[in-house]
């Protein structure tokens, strides 16, 4: 099963690289985003998982609805996305359900980062995903931990997909940087040896993200964004159709290996 999400928040990329961005913006170019992710699984009939912040929920209630009328999963990317506190986890959830009248079951933490297995399982969620387990340079290094999903604390881990042996990542940078053809044998690759794929994007990779001056990205962040990122994922989930491969939701995942 190939489990797509996207991390849908509002846009506050540009602060890690010193810049300013209006909150009116932040939300319009993630929005847009949205909106082309949304008609890219329609027109293949795809199903995938959107972790919202709640800041993000709260300013596109139509989208929201649109999400889950259409048979997609909405789960927790937490309250806000550049501020965390552990009292987040269950006020995420209980404001994402309000909003959305859906029972949410999972979490990522936003940039993928540690959080406690135990504060997961007392907001009562039944899986946490935030979990890259391969090393990134000034983020994380987690090579010690399971390539594949495991259980901790009662609650089901669902590491991002890294290949195997090498653990090289198959996130939304290596989708922007990697020759296509490349992107593809190695999610091959990983999928025949685990059996499913768990690879994640965000809103605003849908959109142009060339202007230096206003969002001060590195070309390698920049790389294959915007319309050549839509022509891309067209292209993607092109392939992953005629190879076959079913896709799900997490909620999907969970229960065909608790079957």
């Amino acid at each position: 099963m190939v489990l797509l999400s996207f991390d849908i928040e509002e846009f506050d990329m540009p602060f890690e690289y010193g810049k300013e961005i209006d909150f009116k913006d932040q939300i319009s170019i993630s929005r847009d985003g949205t909106i082309s992710i949304l008609d890219l699984l329609d027109k293949y009939n795809v199903k995938a998982t959107f972790f919202c912040t709640v800041t993000f929920a709260e300013n596109i209630p139509d989208l929201i609805k649109r999400i889950t009328n259409t048979g997609h999963e909405l789960a927790s990317h937490g309250y806000y996305h550049s501020d965390f506190k552990p009292e987040h986890l269950l006020q995420s959830k209980l404001k994402l359900e309000e909003l959305s009248g859906k029972k949410i079951l999972g979490y990522r933490m936003a940039r993928m980062m540690p959080v406690d297995e135990n504060e997961i399982r007392k907001a009562g969620y039944q899986y946490n995903t935030s979990i890259n387990p391969t090393y990134l340079p000034g983020r994380y290094n987690n090579f010690n931990i399971s390539r594949t999903y495991f259980t901790k604390a009662t609650v089901l881990q669902i590491p991002a997909s890294v290949s195997p042996i090498i653990r090289f990542p198959l996130f939304w940078l290596s989708f922007h940087n990697l020759p296509l053809w490349l992107y593809k044998r190695l999610a091959k690759w990983t999928y025949n040896k685990d059996g499913y794929l768990n690879i994640y994007f965000h809103p605003w990779e849908f959109t142009d993200l060339d202007d230096r001056d206003r969002f001060g990205f590195p070309k390698y962040v920049t790389k294959n964004s915007g319309t050549q990122m839509i022509n891309r994922m067209d292209n993607l989930l092109k392939w992953m159709k005629s190879q076959n491969y079913p896709f799900g939701t997490f909620q999907d995942f969970i229960k065909s290996i608790n079957n």
